[in-house]
């Protein structure tokens, strides 16, 4: 029996990082630890690992993890970081940054980090431009692989209240068919269907740089339920 993937994971406390915790439940082939600052609420049926540590320390929980491959899903918002651009990017650069420098040092040869449609550098929105500078940034950190995953609007439950985007989720679903073509990427996706990319994209082998956006992200998932479906054709021949 093969070794199960060890992955860790870093911002198990949001939306993305909680699915991807989901998604895993009842997966024997993989073993998931999450690294957090407190403690976490798990699913029923969920056998993995927290490691706690303030994240001044979590290079030593990142080891302790012993991954093959690390996903990084942190995040704050504007408006949690009280509007104050070195506050923002203490989280979504500094700390992100660190985190992947630290995976690198722990063993990790497969990086996959959770970005945003529209990041860019040269940006006008602060919010994308450090987006796209991280992941520029995380680019020359020498992972032999890197996903970079840029969804449009998350859906889901958040622990935290956002009446703007809570509204958007309501209206993303009818707005999403209408975008086509150049704009398809900015379609939403749901916090459980990104996660089962994530964890499509944690077992690929292939070395070097790749950036998923939403149509991407659709083709990858129908390529994973395609080869399901394949090798559970086999098994009952």
């Amino acid at each position: 029996m093969s070794e199960a993937l060890r992955i860790c994971l870093v911002g198990g406390s949001g939306l993305v990082g909680s699915a991807v915790i989901e998604a895993c439940v009842g997966r024997a082939d993989l073993r998931l630890v999450a690294v957090a600052r407190h403690e976490l609420a798990l699913p029923p049926g969920a056998r993995m690992e927290v490691l706690l540590a303030d994240p001044a320390n979590w290079g030593d929980a990142i080891a302790a993890a012993r991954p093959h491959v690390l996903v990084i899903a942190l995040g704050t918002t504007w408006a949690k970081a009280d509007k104050d651009e070195a506050a923002f990017r203490a989280v979504d650069q500094e700390l992100v940054l660190a985190c992947a420098r630290w995976g690198l040092e722990a063993g990790a040869r497969h990086l996959i980090a959770i970005s945003s449609v529209g990041a860019d550098p040269h940006a006008r929105s602060f919010y994308l431009r450090v987006k796209g500078e991280v992941e520029g940034a995380l680019g020359k950190v020498g992972y032999p692989r890197l996903d970079v995953v840029r969804p449009g609007m998350l859906r889901g439950s958040r622990t935290e209240r956002r009446p703007l985007e809570a509204l958007g989720q309501l209206i993303a679903p009818l707005v999403d068919p209408l975008l086509g073509g150049q704009w398809a990427r900015y379609r939403s996706i749901r916090g459980a269907t990104l996660a089962r990319a994530i964890l499509a994209l944690a077992q690929e082998k292939a070395r070097g740089r790749f950036v998923h956006e939403w149509p991407a992200l659709d083709r990858l998932l129908k390529r994973q339920a395609f080869r399901q479906s394949a090798g559970a054709g086999l098994a009952v021949e």
